[in-house]
């Protein structure tokens, strides 16, 4: 069989099965030109996966500061570049200068990409931003394939990056050149901006964003991401909101140097013994969170909201199973939404200066700082939260009587982003949706924290919309990231027919 076909037979009799078993509605045929766009995405769909397969090969690395990574983010951004360009876009590269680094050394932050098609004033301009670095992934660390070696097994797509984000911002290249291709028209103007540090905090993006207001985002009137996944395996969604996030760190100290636990011990206020108390001060075990004050600002739940989370399409027990964890702290899926999405929650993350290497090392840590994090949600407001947690640690080391030194400092402070549903480019997504898979989205929030939402808010001051195309199961900056077949290549035609709906819309 010849090698092409065999790959189409392959991804049809992956389709069928899930089919059969109930994951996706087949979509209502198209009529007229998204017709045509849709069979040109599927006759051509070996060749999309080809290019993502060479964008996945870049081991567009942003995390890891390492000169030779650094030259594959900017490889990377070169053929993205020349990808636009190829279809008639006009691109400008924008230099943004150089990242200097905690060990004082200074790296080349790679150009992010402004890019132009159409601008006629009578059509709506979308504006399209995706990332194209990753995370770090080695075979090693539990991979079964070579994670920058696109492999496709039983219809999944397994690479890094496959489905954050590189698969998405081809999915989006991919619809635009179904209309190049066929000679056709665009609906609307499409404007691309493409960076490669978001793995990194998205350096020197929103400097950018303030530079280019008045000019390359003057004219846009939406903005879409597509950087985050569906709440399931089978049915797509549409994201209105993040949540945002206060990152702390407490240092309790008595002084530099370690002490012998035989010396010492029984002497001193150890500083560990006080940074436990304070950690365990923050959040009892059904997860509360026990900062005095600290619901006081979040938005109380409307009758309106409480109906989106019961039409949410998620079985709780295979979400538990397939997270491979016993039990949850709730036990419907309107409160495990809720408490993801709406409610903000506290977590620890660790303790630096403790013993945590094999055996028994009997030591005092002179100095320890804990770390910990609250994701923030409407309408909490990050310097509000950063003084309720510092009141609340002082409070309690007060109570402890140590003579060891507390401090307390926020590092990250993100707000929370929230889009209004009714805007028209979320109506033309529903219908696109509608088009192509057969269904009604799921409306979505999402756990975590996406802060270039809020920032193109703030700034541009236009609609925001997350339209995912990846499945819940894709493991993104997980062993094994993969993005399906079926969800690339259908992706690529709910771009299209988007496309068309928003040109149907009066702005």
């Amino acid at each position: 069989m010849d090698p092409k076909l065999g790959r189409m037979v392959t991804s049809l009799l992956a389709y069928l099965l899930l089919l059969e078993g109930g994951m996706f509605s087949p979509s209502p045929p198209p009529s007229g030109l998204l017709e045509r766009v849709f069979q040109f995405i599927d006759l051509h769909q070996n060749e999309f996966v080809q290019i993502l397969k060479e964008w996945v090969a870049v081991e567009s690395d942003s995390v890891q500061p390492v000169p030779h990574l650094r030259q594959e983010l900017f490889r990377m951004m070169a053929l993205a570049a020349d990808k636009l360009r190829c279809l008639g876009a006009s691109v400008d590269p924008v230099d943004t200068g150089f990242q200097q680094l905690p060990d004082g050394q200074t790296l080349p932050i790679p150009p992010i990409i402004l890019a132009e098609l159409g601008n006629d004033p009578k059509k709506p301009t979308v504006c399209f931003y995706g990332h194209l670095d990753v995370q770090p992934a080695r075979q090693e660390d539990g991979w079964l394939t070579d994670p920058y070696t696109l492999t496709e097994v039983d219809g999944k797509l397994y690479g890094r990056g496959a489905t954050d984000n590189k698969g998405p911002v081809l999915a989006w290249i991919n619809a635009v050149s179904a209309f190049r291709a066929l000679e056709e028209d665009l609906p609307v103007n499409i404007k691309f901006i493409i960076e490669g540090m978001e793995e990194a905090g998205s350096v020197a993006l929103e400097e950018l964003v303030r530079k280019e207001k008045d000019r390359f985002f003057s004219s846009v009137d939406y903005i879409v991401i597509s950087d985050n996944l569906w709440i399931n395996q089978g049915k797509p969604a549409l994201t209105y909101g993040t949540r945002g996030n206060s990152y702390f760190r407490v240092e309790v100290k008595c002084r530099d140097q370690d002490f012998h636990s035989g010396t010492f011990g029984g002497i001193l206020h150890e500083p560990m013994a006080d940074l436990v108390a304070l950690l365990g001060s923050l959040v009892d075990s059904s997860g509360h969170i026990l900062i005095p004050g600290i619901y006081d600002q979040v938005a109380p739940l409307t009758e309106e909201e409480r109906k989106m989370y019961k039409a949410i399409d998620l079985d709780l027990e295979e979400y538990r199973h397939s997270s491979h964890v016993k039990k949850f702290l709730f036990d419907t899926k309107e409160e495990i939404l809720m408490h993801l999405w709406r409610y903000p929650s506290l977590s620890i993350h660790g303790i630096e200066g403790a013993f945590d290497e094999p055996g028994a090392k009997t030591v005092i840590p002179g100095r320890v700082i804990g770390k910990f994090s609250i994701r923030l949600v409407p309408h909490m407001n990050t310097s509000v939260v950063e003084k309720q947690v510092k009141q609340h640690l002082e409070h309690i080391f007060s109570k402890r009587n140590s003579s060891n030194q507390m401090t307390v400092s926020m590092t990250l402070g993100l707000q929370p982003w929230m889009a209004n549903i009714k805007d028209n480019q979320y109506l033309a997504a529903k219908r696109a949706i509608k088009t192509v898979f057969g269904t009604e989205p799921d409306m979505t929030r999402d756990g975590s924290t996406i802060p270039i939402a809020r920032i193109f808010q703030d700034i541009i001051q236009k609609s925001v919309m997350m339209l995912p195309l990846g499945a819940v199961d894709d493991g993104e900056h997980s062993q094994n990231e993969k993005i399906n077949r079926w969800n690339y290549i259908e992706g690529s035609k709910l771009f299209a027919a988007f496309f068309l709906e928003m040109a149907k819309l009066r702005l």
